[in-house]
């Protein structure tokens, strides 16, 4: 299949249109389905695979004869996978991952086989929890290839978070300086999570731990957890609280754990609150719908308060171009408009209801420079 694939759709797996090339690079609602898909590993297996990527995944087994039930069950089933993601992207998945699940392929596999992987693999695979496998069985549990192949997936991984984030996080404080936008930003988070009664919260990219000093400091907050992809991020959030050298009760309120939002976390279930405090605009396009789902679904708390960049303020810093966002590593930035239709549909999928908030001085035109979404899970 993945041959059919390249033969009969080369173009939209390229990510190339002749007539609506900005659709093409749009993420968009998608839905494929695969009649019959071979699996030699089941429905864990499927959902192994995708998920990480953002799919939600529908898997009915075959039988091997219908007129014979108790020959049992077969290798082969009908899936169906839904994700908002490009076109290129779903498209790379299923070339990858269809020889993946098949675990057998019919053809010599060699150094082009590798090349093909990387290509197609490129922006995803280096970070996929099962690269490994994948790796493996798409080359055909040739131990050489693979090895070839992972080598350079590590040396081709996105840049270590940790190498660049303080350079980043300046440029983005000096943008923002001159109204100390961070310390009201952080004085409303605190001021509306209060209001809900919370009392075991998450700190999603909880960074060096500013917001986690200021909810250690408050005694309504009996469970505290921050989590954050950078290493570096959590060993200065760890100098910034002294927890070596907090009392032990102190201590037993709040840990750090490194992770990613875009992968499910059985460690995030159960809280009454989450904070993603100017973080979802860190996230390609592509990946949203994966960290939509793992805390809106997944991790599930009863709150979620929400803060990102609103574009439409930044005409008025002098220090930005125009056109430029705040932060080099942010991936898109919108306006208000575009904020709360996400936050709406984001909501509406996954039972929540949802109100905005401005942070920081509200202009009559462009409107405050940070906007909140505060999401409360609808009961019954």
């Amino acid at each position: 299949m993945s041959v059919a694939i390249a033969q009969v759709l080369g173009a939209a797996l390229g990510g190339r249109s002749r007539e609506r090339q900005e659709l093409a690079d749009s993420p968009i609602p998608l839905e494929a389905r695969l009649a019959v898909l071979p699996c030699r590993g089941g429905p864990d297996l499927l959902r192994s695979l995708f998920e990480p990527l953002g799919y939600e995944v529908e898997a009915q087994r075959h039988v091997l004869d219908e007129q014979y039930p108790d020959w049992g069950p077969s290798p082969y089933f009908t899936v169906t996978l839904r994700a908002t993601c490009r076109l290129r992207d779903l498209l790379s998945h299923l070339y990858v991952l269809i020889p993946v699940l098949d675990d057998e392929k019919h053809y010599w596999v060699g150094d082009d086989e590798v090349e093909e992987l990387l290509r197609h693999g490129q922006g995803w695979l280096e970070n996929h929890p099962e690269r490994e496998r994948i790796t493996r069985r798409y080359l055909k549990h040739q131990p050489s290839l693979a090895r070839q192949a992972l080598a350079r997936l590590v040396a081709e991984e996105t840049p270590d978070p940790d190498a660049a984030r303080a350079e980043h996080d300046a440029e983005e404080a000096v943008a923002e300086e001159k109204i100390s936008l961070n310390t009201q930003r952080m004085g409303t988070v605190l001021s509306v999570l209060k209001g809900t009664g919370a009392r075991r919260v998450l700190d999603l990219g909880c960074g060096e731990g500013r917001l986690l000093e200021a909810l250690l400091a408050e005694k309504q907050f009996e469970e505290i957890v921050g989590l954050d992809v950078s290493c570096r991020a959590l060993e200065m959030a760890r100098e910034r609280l002294h927890l070596d050298r907090l009392p032990p009760r102190q201590q037993q309120r709040i840990k750090l754990l490194h992770g990613s939002l875009i992968y499910r976390d059985a460690r995030l279930s159960g809280y009454d609150a989450a904070l993603a405090i100017e973080v979802v605009e860190h996230f390609d396009p592509a990946r949203l719908s994966a960290f939509e789902r793992v805390l809106f679904e997944f991790a599930r708390p009863g709150i979620v308060i929400l803060t990102t960049p609103n574009r439409e303020y930044n005409s008025k810093w002098e220090s930005l171009a125009a056109g430029r966002f705040r932060h080099r590593d942010h991936r898109f930035e919108w306006t208000r408009d575009e904020f709360r239709s996400w936050a709406t549909a984001v909501a509406d999928r996954f039972g929540y209801s949802v109100r905005f908030l401005p942070v920081g001085p509200e202009d009559s035109v462009v409107g405050a420079p940070t906007q909140m979404a505060v999401f409360e899970e609808v009961s019954g």
